[in-house]
């Protein structure tokens, strides 16, 4: 950052009430700080204009044009030292503190528990209760009760990765299936990165903490499948940090199976499909995709193990809150669903090439968030069935996300 043209990172940004005043809220993906600030009046339009090229100078001229009233230049210097701090500029202090927060990663043998606390309980015995009642009817699917075992296998499933209190019937429609009807004890979690990556993949050796226990990577599957891929599987391993598609499945798994059964996960974030629609091509014109999930179906047929698959994958983002400028209305989610439905098809016909064209085809209009890990997923199945056991959506008139329960045998 100059200091006589300040940048903003890279950064979220969308729309509040706060207080019965319209406000932009700013909040960091990447969490690297974990406060929300909010803009509003001139102090929105000061801070739309930290973008490293405009001079506080230049900045003081516009706001005059825009609103009639000099804002003196300590005052914007003040602005940009508040934001500095609090991690929202691209500027040498932010430099260091990025790389304190990822040397400290790196550094750990384990992948922290990030949302304990916020998105779900941080204690064991509150989060399991919690958990026992998202699958309680009539949201619920019913409790896990064990006879399953006479019906097919489930190879794999897709479930959500909305915040629990959002979505967590939905986790239990696809969770309950598994914990009947598979005898896996290792599971592939394939999650989304929510902030783009390098790397098509990113893979991590790391056990995933949570406050039921730790969630162990089975480690020489990951390193066996990192040399078949025959490329860079932990250059974008920092995505893990902060990301939650795969913590709320390694908690859900974690519930399911503790005290009953010894289990291994091998966390993979994806980041592909969503870089190939937008550049007209498919996924698998980039030869890592494709090299990467054959080396992953090669490393599960070599392990011997008991493997199923899990996408941790949410689907439609509509909304102001995603940069829509109209509030969505009951005739828009019903367009949704009528759309996610239509969409869910090839999903549950195992067909990975309709999945991605279907989402393509209107230049990803609804923003499907699991666009990469379904596509993952269905791949690596091979064009095994599917069946929909659950949609739901998350009404906010500023933000609906929608999402789907799939269960493959």
């Amino acid at each position: 950052m100059s200091a006589s043209a300040p940048r903003l990172r890279r950064v979220e940004a969308f729309p509040v009430e706060h207080e019965g005043r319209q406000c932009v809220a700013l909040r960091d993906p990447a969490g690297y700080t974990a406060a929300i600030v909010l803009l509003h009046g001139p102090l929105l339009d000061i801070v739309s204009l930290f973008d490293g090229e405009h001079p506080i100078a230049d900045i003081q001229a516009e706001v005059m044009r825009r609103h009639g009233q000099l804002v003196e230049r300590r005052e914007i210097e003040e602005i940009a030292a508040a934001l500095d701090q609090q991690g929202f500029l691209d500027s040498p202090g932010f430099a260091e503190r990025r790389a304190a927060i990822d040397g400290g990663f790196l550094a750990s043998p384990t992948r922290p528990a990030t949302h304990a606390g916020t998105a779900y309980a941080m204690n064991a015995g509150e989060l399991r209760a919690t958990i026992d009642a998202f699958f309680a009817p009539p949201a619920g699917p019913g409790p896990i009760d064990g006879h399953g075992a006479a019906r097919p296998e489930v190879r794999a499933v897709i479930a959500p990765h909305i915040d629990f209190h959002r979505g967590g019937p939905a986790y239990a429609w696809a969770y309950r299936e598994l914990a009947e009807r598979s005898q896996a004890d290792l599971f592939v979690i394939f999650g989304t990165c929510h902030t783009g990556m390098e790397h098509p993949f990113a893979l991590t050796l790391k056990d995933y903490a949570s406050p039921l226990g730790d969630v162990p990577v089975e480690r020489d599957f990951v390193e066996a499948l990192a040399t078949r891929a025959r490329q860079d599987c932990f250059g974008s391993e920092l995505a893990h940090r902060v990301e939650h598609s795969i913590e709320f499945q390694a908690v859900f798994l974690r519930y399911l199976y503790a005290g009953r059964r010894e289990i291994r996960i091998v966390p993979v974030l994806a980041s592909f499909a969503h870089e190939a629609m937008l550049s007209g091509r498919h996924p698998d014109d980039d030869p890592r995709v494709p090299r990467f999930l054959e080396a992953l179906g090669e490393t599960i047929a070599a392990s011997g193990r008991r493997v199923a698959l899990v996408a941790g994958a949410d689907l439609a983002h509509v909304g102001p809150r995603f940069g829509d400028p109209e509030p969505v209305s009951a005739g828009e989610r019903r367009r949704i669903e009528r759309e996610d439905q239509q969409m869910l098809e090839p999903v549950a016909a195992g067909d990975a090439q309709a999945f991605f064209e279907s989402v393509a085809r209107d230049g990803d209009r609804r923003r499907i968030c699991g666009y990469s890990p379904i596509y993952a997923l269905l791949r690596t199945l091979g064009g095994a069935a599917g069946s929909l056991k659950r949609y739901g959506q998350w009404p906010d008139p500023n933000g609906v996300v929608s999402f789907a329960s799939v269960v493959f045998e």
